[in-house]
């Protein structure tokens, strides 16, 4: 009989609870989330993208203005919580190697990084213990990060985040294209559980021959704990959920966020191409409907957050749209939410909401 879950072990950091809270940007994974995941014992995530409030003053040096401020949340959850706390890294940010040493720097536990592959990411913690985890979509990225990090730094990732379809927000290694003929199928297909066994059988070589462990950590879709148990049973060490711990008091975005979430059914899930220059999956707004009729929205480039955006062709700004997302302002925002947003019914604690998932699961893995 199973009474409690084995605890997520990444090198020498141990998360008790096998879960960890997806860094989801813009200011919804913050250290308020963060901390509150991390005092229950799973992994709390703080998303490094646009943490710095749209002012006057922080446009003066955005590069100052972004590093303060994930400094100030990375310090706050630590103040707020002695467990672990990990950040959100983007690829994609045009000042990704800054965030990665800030938060090197800010002693983090751990750096999940993907909307693109983090080839370079271990040059840029040279001498830190922190925990370095790529998020991936597939056993070819998984391979080239293992072959490339051996060759050139001679170390290897820490766990892999692999992440599927159902996810919201970014899908990396998906076309939008590809996405939209799958929409039906995504739901009854395996489409992560057969990624999710190819980097289990790739990384299970890597470990025999080089006596590491490196822990596969399933997301996108992960919704209760019969969700969970089907991965553990699978072999994976862990979960990562992000669009559940939205629907929690301790999230800080604004309550029509949330009530939008509540509210939502399947049909409101819809797919846009963002100007990170990936798919990505939201909730249908005012905003959204204009730009899925084509509509440009004309701005003002305050941020140069992204290196894959051309501010002169893109459709509109999708830092901008976030940040109206978690101000409440959402007739002008994009919304993320994974494809299970539908079954969110009401706002909980971050304790009542793992306490819940875990019993499920543990009720699951004594079914066998």
């Amino acid at each position: 009989m199973i009474n409690e879950l084995k605890p997520l072990v990444i090198g020498d950091l141990e998360i008790k609870i096998p879960i960890i809270q997806g860094g989801m940007g813009v200011r919804v994974s913050t250290s308020s989330l963060a901390a509150a995941v991390a005092n229950c014992g799973a992994g709390g995530t703080i998303a490094s993208v646009g943490l710095a409030p749209d002012t006057e003053e922080n446009r003066v040096d955005v590069p100052k203005s972004c590093r303060e401020h994930l400094q100030k949340e990375i310090r706050r959850a630590k103040s707020l919580s002695d467990k672990a706390i990990g950040v959100n890294i983007m690829v994609a940010l045009s000042n990704y190697e800054d965030m990665v040493r800030t938060t090197v720097q800010e002693k983090a536990d751990y750096i999940i990084s993907g909307a693109g592959l983090p080839i370079s990411l271990p040059e840029f913690v040279e001498g830190s213990p922190i925990k370095l985890i790529p998020l991936i979509a597939s056993a070819r990225g998984a391979k080239l990060l293992l072959k490339t990090w051996k060759r050139r730094y001679n170390r290897f990732p820490s766990a892999f985040v692999v992440e599927g379809p159902l996810s919201g927000g970014h899908i990396a290694g998906h076309r939008l294209e590809v996405l939209k003929s799958l929409r039906e199928k995504m739901r009854t297909e395996p489409i992560l559980e057969n990624a999710v066994k190819d980097i289990l059988d790739l990384v299970g070589e890597y470990e025999k021959e080089y006596g590491i462990s490196i822990p596969v950590i399933p997301a996108g879709g992960i919704f209760d704990g019969k969700d969970v148990a089907k991965f553990l049973k699978m072999g994976a060490k862990g979960v990562q959920l992000g669009t559940r711990f939205v629907a929690t008091f301790e999230c800080s975005v604004a309550d029509a966020f949330k009530q939008l979430y509540l509210d939502a059914d399947e049909d409101d899930i819809v797919f846009i191409q963002s100007p990170v220059g990936m798919p990505a999956k939201a909730l249908r707004t005012k905003f959204l409907n204009d730009i899925l009729r084509g509509e440009r929205k004309k701005f003002d480039c305050n941020y140069q957050c992204l290196r894959t955006c051309d501010p002169a062709t893109v459709q509109y700004c999708i830092a901008k749209a976030l940040i109206n997302a978690a101000d409440g302002d959402i007739d002008n925002a994009v919304v993320f939410a994974g494809t299970n947003v539908s079954k969110v019914n009401k706002i909980v604690s971050v304790k009542e909401l793992i306490d819940e998932i875990v019993a499920e699961t543990i009720a699951e893995l004594n079914k066998d």
